[in-house]
């Protein structure tokens, strides 16, 4: 009884109410006036008729107009200059009537075979013209007879139709309040822990279950993050585990073990290389919250794709040649995307650096640009032993290893990472399974690169191409010697 709901029912019952009475009020009225006017023109029509008569035909013409009136609606008197009664209904000529042709409303004494009794009508009182007075008039109780049964027929549907107003405001305050209890309840046990259980949803298509829809999704991304939290801090406990306890076991053997300067260094830099290990997956893992967090959004801008796949092959190109892979950059187009360039030149050299890594010598890799139905596709192809089915998703996890890839060096974070790279853009990153391992990044459309950088080509042609050069040698020296280590 004290729901918000309930309060606005009551209000809009009463506004409903105040409207239906002032429309049935202006009903009333306007068929009480109708109906008035209606009468008058009648009276004015008949006296016009009475007054044109010979007194002989006028005295039968007003007792036949009486005959023929059952209901005794109809008045009608003629009176002589002296004031005596000549005929009609009508007792006597009352002193205050007007006889000025007007309709008007009086309270008249009414004679005939039923007896005499006081009505109140219209009429009309016109002076003749050898000095006899004719009346004319209608029982106006018929009006508003006529009219009072009008306003009861419409007084009554307002009464239902408050009722079936307020019993709707109940009806519905109800169902919003067990809904409510119900969704209260099921709050109640997520916040004991049990990130299993949702909003219920009905199968209607109104706010409230819109609203349960979105909570519902959110619950669902906030269990897969708390569970993915769950996993990430076992597989970081193991992860940093393994080359720490190798550091420490290499320590402790060095310690009394190491007869020479030379034992005691070479000990050293085995311990430094475990502990180097784990701090490039703290690093990686810090690296993956900054970009899942989407602190690099601020940064974004047009990136020509072209350029980017040009860089990223020049920066493996030694290191394919190193294993005997073939390396090959096919982007007959100049395109753009809108984005962050150094961390989709991160994401693609993750994927050209798997691609280089699981291919055997004597294979090939393929950095591809295309242009795909209303998205550029950026697509690295290799002719490793690839990625099955069933384990597309299952690669995309941290620290997440294929059995056959157990033996290769690597934290298994490099596909974890471009997914959240890709997902901070808003594209689509997919592995194809078959031969070899497709994957493709799928980038919506933007302005072509030629428009935007042709006014700025001639101010850098010198300094922008030896800048870039630098820069390109720079990259790849230090992956090369990243990825050697």
């Amino acid at each position: 009884m004290h729901s918000t709901t309930l309060r606005r029912t009551f209000l809009v019952a009463g506004i409903v109410a105040a409207f239906i009475g002032a429309l049935l009020g202006f009903v009333y009225l306007k068929t009480k006036a109708d109906l008035t006017q209606r009468s008058d023109r009648m009276i004015a029509a008949q006296i016009g008729v009475f007054a044109e008569l010979s007194p002989e035909r006028r005295l039968d013409a007003i007792n036949e107009h009486l005959r023929q009136d059952p209901n005794r609606v109809q008045l009608a008197g003629w009176f002589g200059s002296n004031g005596r009664r000549v005929a009609g209904n009508l007792e006597s000529l009352a002193p205050d009537l007007e006889t000025d042709n007007a309709v008007q409303s009086a309270v008249v004494d009414r004679a005939d075979e039923r007896g005499r009794e006081k009505q109140a009508v219209r009429l009309i009182v016109r002076s003749l013209p050898d000095g006899d007075v004719l009346v004319i008039g209608r029982n106006v109780d018929e009006v508003g007879e006529i009219a009072r049964v009008v306003g009861q027929a419409l007084a009554l549907g307002l009464v239902p139709a408050v009722l079936l107003c307020l019993a709707g405001g109940v009806a519905l305050s109800a169902r919003i309040r067990r809904r409510m209890v119900e969704v209260n309840v099921r709050v109640q046990r997520i916040v004991a822990g049990d990130l299993r259980e949702r909003l219920p949803r009905q199968k209607t298509d109104d706010s409230f279950s819109t609203l349960t829809m979105i909570v519902n999704g959110m619950l669902d991304e906030m269990e897969t993050l708390i569970r993915s939290l769950a996993g990430v801090g076992n597989d970081i406990a193991h992860d940093l585990r393994t080359p720490l306890t190798r550091a420490r076991l290499t320590l402790e053997r060095g310690r009394t073990g190491a007869n020479t300067l030379e034992q005691l260094q070479m000990v050293a830099d085995k311990a430094i290389e475990g502990i180097d290990q784990s701090f490039s997956i703290v690093t990686a893992i810090l690296r993956l919250a900054e970009i899942e967090n989407s602190q690099r959004s601020a940064g974004f801008g047009k990136v020509a794709l072209a350029d980017l796949i040009r860089e990223v092959g020049d920066m493996y190109e030694p290191i394919a040649a190193d294993k005997g892979i073939v390396l090959i950059i096919n982007s007959p187009h100049e395109l753009c995307v809108h984005g962050d360039r150094d961390l989709l030149i991160e994401a693609v050299a993750n994927l050209v650096d798997n691609a280089v890594k699981f291919t055997p010598a004597g294979g090939q890799v393929e950095i591809g640009l295309f242009r795909g139905i209303s998205e550029n596709i950026v697509r690295v192809t290799d002719t490793g032993s690839g990625i099955s089915e069933h384990e597309r998703d299952a690669v995309l996890r941290r620290f997440y290893r294929l059995d056959k890839t157990s033996h290769t060096s690597g934290l298994g974070l490099g596909l974890n990472l471009v997914t959240a790279i890709v997902k901070l853009h808003g594209f689509r990153f997919t592995i194809i399974p078959g031969p070899g391992c497709v994957v493709e990044i799928a980038c919506p459309y933007a302005p072509t690169c030629r428009e935007q950088q042709e006014p700025a080509k001639i101010n850098a042609l010198v300094t922008g191409n030896v800048f870039t050069y630098c820069e390109r040698q720079q990259r790849r020296h230090s992956v090369i010697s990243s990825l050697r280590k």
